[in-house]
């Protein structure tokens, strides 16, 4: 297992990864993406930005315990202090990869959010 895997079951308490390659962060909800796709840490990243930004915002909008869950598993993932108004425009410009190659230069440049907010 890679450092980044074991920080990522950190990040996300209760998560695991499964048979299928899998990392469920968030079981009763079935919050997940890819792992086995992924070769590197910096892919990794790109994939917990653009699959977990819509839980950290809008999915089951009264369930604001799963918000904070994911936001919380991700501020800690990648070391960022990002808020509910960041995670919406995350949300909004890298969710569900949209845009591979902005989230790729988002991350370049430490989380400048001015790059998402101008696009």
């Amino acid at each position: 297992m890679y450092d980044y895997e074991m920080k990522l079951l950190d990040a996300f308490p209760g998560s695991f990864i499964n048979g299928q390659g899998e990392f469920i962060a968030e079981p009763k909800t079935n919050q997940y993406f890819i792992l086995r796709t992924c070769s590197n840490e910096f892919e990794v990243k790109c994939k917990v930005l653009e699959w977990f930004s819509r839980p950290a915002h809008c999915t089951q909008p009264d369930n604001k315990k799963l918000h904070k869950f994911m936001l919380d598993g991700i501020n800690k993932f990648l070391d960022t202090n990002f808020t509910y108004e960041d995670i919406e425009i995350i949300y909004c410009e890298l969710g569900n990869g949209v845009n591979r190659s902005l989230c790729e230069k988002f991350i370049k440049s430490g989380y400048d959010m001015a790059l998402l907010k101008e696009n």
